[in-house]
């Protein structure tokens, strides 16, 4: 081939981020640069980035390191995963593709190759979003004759040598997100999701960064594939010195099988960086927040029946619950489970959305428009992908449970997954919930997911049917926000199973986790916060011994808590006490004062030694921080970290003052500044910070910061 010409390298430019990509000698791009911005740069300044990209060789290519491709090929002398894996009749195994000319898009670059010989094209766009996030699209379609059977589409984002330790996330129902950490091995930490949604275990957030990098300081890379069903992330290292973040969709053996002129996309991946964390997830936020669709105005205080009432749903008993809701200053009151007909327990009759005229003699519309009436939204709780086998539904229609050919499989919570794949069946659960939406006046969903997908496989054919099973959730979810304009949506997957921006596309909220207890739901929290902005996170005040653990918490503890998202209240309002009924609405109503702040502003993490969190919220114009330091535990040492707070504006004079919905922190335990209104710049408030209460352990103190 002939010379690279200047517009063999493009710089992409936005949000403070700079990406260099090559796009010369007839190959697939290669980033040589991914991080921070690099100012206005000439074709000879491109030229030389490359030049000076390019390894000293000896006799191998495939032992020393090289700008490798977005998508890595095994033809081009890459050792580790393949970025496309796939066979025809275990032929086309290891395609070579040669790129064509590129075409600009918005804010990036699209690249299509052939591979003629394994009658195969790609198509690859690389783009930047005005907030400096990386997205990587990439499709693959088959021109030949002979089915292509994809195996894996999997782009890879290389990070520099730097990037030398891994954070990643795991978890379990109750525990969602905790973090982990570890140096960057040479070799490949996988972390692979199988249950046909991301899990309880799932790393929402999946980075490299430099040694020690915290919340405010450290380069740090990450990427996060936009997908709810089976996936895969991956950080690979080379002997060779190649460092990368992959993503991709898993795929069961020939669940994505091509016939002549078919394309697979697969799910977007995001690449997200900054210096520190809290940089990170702010692109992530401001990238969340331009969305046309993300949910706008006041986000509406919600009461949810759920941990209140369980199943025992009486009418009168909820008209009671509902007047206290109102009282309260809720916005949207939430019918859970239990509604339809013969739901004493979760052992029966799922999928079976008809409501329960034992229970509910006159239905539910009477009912959501005497909600109405007293100035709130109506939600309701649906599981629209789960049946019980002991259902109408499950009796009637055998053949829309998935089956692999052993029969349903291994129940989990007493159920099992409905074929959405199948027409029939995804008509039927369209009709149900669109007619209950229509006739009952539904405002709110609380979409719930509790079990993972096995063996999922469609009985008539004995396929995998995952990949069609997540379509089919975004069709379903796509098709009623079509049809009821305004209804809005909640992400639940016994807690947080389901929290990906493929289903954050087509929902308004997500539920973080099932534990209420405020110990172990503000670290959960924090970390899902690092891709969820805080409008979208229903937070809730549980009672004041916890469901889950049975811990008990004190009242502002857990209100407090529950302050930093789209709050929610789960207390047995009926049978709460006058005295707890004040302060639950002195919470709410502060809530309602401060949410559009913490609603719209730039969510900070002040980087502390365990057992102390220093959170906080600062307006964009810096005007303005609510910032909550928060006590886990008992610490050995006193005190063991000063109260930092981070992102206001330096040279700016601010105000502190205790923020006390509740209780004050108590005379014994207030450092003598918080005796009066404290005046600091921004700059000594975060370099040299204040002397923090003397709190017990599992309290929070919050504080208000304006400009003087």
């Amino acid at each position: 081939m002939g010379g690279p010409s200047p517009s063999d390298v493009v710089h992409l430019r936005r949000g403070g981020t700079s990406v260099v990509v090559d796009l010369g000698e007839g190959r697939l791009p290669r980033i040589l640069h991914w991080g921070d911005d690099l100012g206005d740069l000439e074709a000879d300044d491109l030229e030389a980035i490359r030049t000076a990209s390019q390894p000293t060789i000896g006799d191998s290519v495939v032992t020393y390191p090289q700008p490798v491709p977005v998508l890595p090929l095994l033809a081009e002398g890459w050792l580790g995963r393949p970025g496309v894996a796939g066979s025809r009749a275990g032929r086309a195994f290891a395609p070579l593709f040669t790129a064509a000319a590129p075409t600009p898009v918005e804010g990036g670059v699209r690249s299509t190759a052939r591979d003629a010989v394994s009658e195969l094209d790609v198509e690859i766009t690389l783009a930047l979003t005005p907030e400096g996030v990386l997205t990587v699209d990439a499709a693959i379609t088959n021109s030949g004759v002979d089915p292509y059977s994809v195996h894996a589409l999997e782009p890879a984002l290389p990070v520099p040598d730097r990037a030398d330790e891994i954070l990643d996330l795991t978890g379990r129902w109750a525990r969602e997100r905790s973090p982990q950490r570890h140096a960057f091995p040479v070799g490949a930490w996988v972390r692979e999701s199988r249950g046909g949604k991301p899990g309880l275990e799932h790393s929402t957030l999946f980075a490299a960064g430099e040694s020690g990098f915290g919340f405010e300081r450290g380069a740090v890379w990450s990427i996060h594939l936009g997908w709810s069903g089976n996936q895969v992330l991956a950080a690979e290292r080379m002997p060779a010195g190649t460092r990368l973040l992959r993503a991709g969709e898993l795929l069961h053996p020939d669940e994505i099988v091509l016939a002549e002129g078919e394309t697979y996309r697969a799910p977007t991946v995001y690449g997200m960086r900054g210096d520190g964390l809290n940089e990170l997830s702010d692109r992530t936020h401001r990238m969340m927040r331009a969305r046309p669709s993300h949910p706008s105005g006041p986000r509406p205080v919600l009461v949810n029946t759920w941990e209140a009432v369980y199943f025992d749903h009486d009418v009168d008993k909820l008209r009671a619950f509902a007047r206290r809701a109102a009282d309260l200053g809720a916005e949207r009151f939430v019918v859970d489970d239990g509604w339809f007909e013969g739901r004493r327990d979760d052992r029966t009759s799922l999928g079976d959305w008809d409501v329960d005229r034992a229970r509910w003699p006159e239905g539910l519309a009477p009912f959501a428009a005497y909600v109405r009436d007293l100035g709130m939204q109506f939600g309701l709780w649906f599981e629209p992908e789960m049946v019980n086998l002991d259902s109408d539904l499950a009796r009637a229609h055998p053949e829309w449970v998935f089956d692999a050919g052993h029969g349903p499989g291994l129940p989990s919570r007493h159920q099992h997954v409905l074929d959405l794949g199948h027409p029939e069946a995804y008509a039927h659960v369209l009709t149900a919930v669109s007619r209950l939406v229509d006739e009952v006046g539904i405002d709110f969903i609380k979409w719930d997911h509790n079990r993972y997908l096995l063996d999922a496989a469609h009985s008539t054919t004995g396929r995998a049917g995952v990949h069609a099973q997540t379509l089919a959730v975004y069709r379903l979810m796509d098709e009623l926000r079509r049809r009821h304009r305004g209804l809005e949506i909640e992400s639940c997957a016994s807690g947080g199973g389901r929290i990906d921006l493929g289903i954050l596309a087509r929902t308004d909220r997500v539920w973080p986790s099932d534990d209420n207890d405020p110990h172990e739901r503000g670290p959960i929290q924090r970390w899902t916060s690092m891709l969820v902005p805080l409008e979208m996170q229903g937070t809730h005040i549980g009672a004041e011994v916890a469901h889950v653990t049975h811990r008990t918490a004190s009242f502002d503890h857990r209100a407090a808590t529950a302050f930093w998202g789209n709050l929610g209240v789960e207390l047995d309002l009926a049978d709460l006490d006058d005295e707890t009924f004040a302060r639950t609405a002195r919470w709410v109503s502060a809530h309602k004062r401060f949410r559009a702040l913490l609603h719209a502003g730039r969510l900070v993490r002040a980087d502390t030694p365990s057992p102390v969190r220093v959170e906080g919220v600062v307006a964009r114009d810096g005007s303005e921080a609510v910032f909550a330091y928060i006590l886990d535990d008992l610490p050995a040492t006193w005190p063991p970290t000063r109260m930092r707070l981070p992102g206001l504006n330096p040279d700016a004079v601010y105000e502190v003052t205790e923020l006390a919905p509740g209780d004050p922190v108590p005379d014994g335990q207030r450092p003598p500044w918080m005796a009066a209104p404290l005046h600091m710049t921004g700059r000594v408030l975060h370099r040299v910070g204040l002397e923090p209460p003397l709190l017990d352990p599992d309290r929070t103190a919050l504080f208000h910061v304006v400009l003087r």
